[in-house]
């Protein structure tokens, strides 16, 4: 899916997504990654929500941001608060929804010039 054309004055912009990968500033990436407008961290480890630990999300908490999104995979799955306790006891709220979704709402809020990190399972 082809999200949008340039539109941003973000670093790191979300061209397409696909269940395998997901297309960034022209170069394809088919494992999970974090993305800001301003900075990617290509090789974040989680490969499903079962993978996921603190360390993963505590990763969030080194960007400037007002909202992190975290795509679960093909399926939209909420985790259990208990998953994402680190970041709730820290404040920060978190938007989980199904990749392709996350890449959308991140496409959509960069353009908007919002502050917003994505972890994009893939």
């Amino acid at each position: 899916m082809i999200l949008s054309e340039d539109h941003s004055d973000a670093t790191y912009q979300i061209q397409s997504v696909s269940a395998q990968a997901i297309k960034i500033n022209n170069k394809t990436y088919s494992h999970s990654l974090i993305i800001s407008p301003e900075k990617l961290i290509p090789d974040w480890h989680p490969t499903s929500l079962d993978t996921l630990t603190d360390e993963d999300l505590l990763l969030f908490l080194a960007f400037n941001t007002d909202i992190i999104l975290l795509g679960t995979g093909a399926r939209s799955i909420i985790p259990p608060t208990k998953k994402l306790a680190c970041l709730l006891e820290k404040q920060f709220h978190i938007e989980c929804m199904n990749t392709a979704a996350a890449c959308r709402t991140y496409t959509l809020l960069i353009s908007e010039g919002r502050k917003v990190v994505a972890g994009l399972i893939i």
